[in-house]
């Protein structure tokens, strides 16, 4: 089997297995996505969900948020991973957005960038999710499965495997195969122990080859 032809398989394995896939964050605007996303760094989305109710009622826009200080912000995202950090990103975000966008959250990752506490993985999510841009958000979920099914070879940082999949995957399924490679990673192939046993990909899995015939 070709690369190409790898791609094609599980593009249609997850194509008819999960046509619905999306985020497991729970928003109901781009500001709150775009928040939700940035605490979501090294942090569950179950754990985000469960914080981000009482601050998008204290924050409930971004014009709301920019008047607040990151001490204020820390409070109700104590129980987030590096709270302090995220706070200050925030605050800072929130002002940037009034200052330079006028409160809305743009729609490229050239301009999402430019945000406080906002990366590429970040500003890709954004992109697709919100804009249905054709932009693919790689974060550890997206980097071990696609190195694990062979998408991507020797991909040493999370730009050149987006370049790899970018490449290969349809410009329309880009926005959809995130979730897909995400949601297989969080709830199949997983950074330990790996339920290859409930695999529907596992006969064309590289990670699993390895395994029961190591080089």
């Amino acid at each position: 089997m070709t690369r190409k032809e790898k791609f094609a398989y599980i593009i249609r394995y997850f194509r008819e297995h999960h046509p619905d896939a999306e985020t497991e964050l729970v928003y109901s605007s781009p500001y709150e996505l775009l928040v939700a996303v940035i605490l979501s760094a090294q942090c569950t989305d179950k754990r985000v969900n469960m914080v981000t109710p009482a601050l998008f009622e204290a924050y409930p826009s971004a014009e709301h948020m920019a008047l607040a200080s990151p001490e204020e912000i820390f409070r109700y995202i104590r129980s987030i991973s590096y709270p302090n950090n995220k706070a200050k990103h925030l605050a800072g975000m929130a002002r940037k957005l009034m200052q330079d966008f006028n409160g809305k959250v743009p729609s490229t990752v050239e301009e999402l960038v430019q945000l406080p506490g906002v990366g590429r993985k970040t500003a890709n999510v954004i992109a697709s999710v919100v804009y249905n841009m054709p932009a693919m958000a790689v974060d550890t979920h997206v980097f071990r499965v696609s190195a694990r099914l062979g998408l991507t070879m020797r991909a040493k940082t999370p730009l050149a495997a987006e370049k790899q999949l970018v490449k290969f995957i349809p410009e329309g399924d880009l926005a959809i195969a995130h979730h897909w490679l995400i949601l297989h990673g969080r709830y199949i192939c997983t950074a330990r122990n790996p339920a290859c046993g409930k695999c529907g990909l596992i006969n064309i899995c590289s990670y699993r080859k390895k395994s029961i015939h190591p080089d």
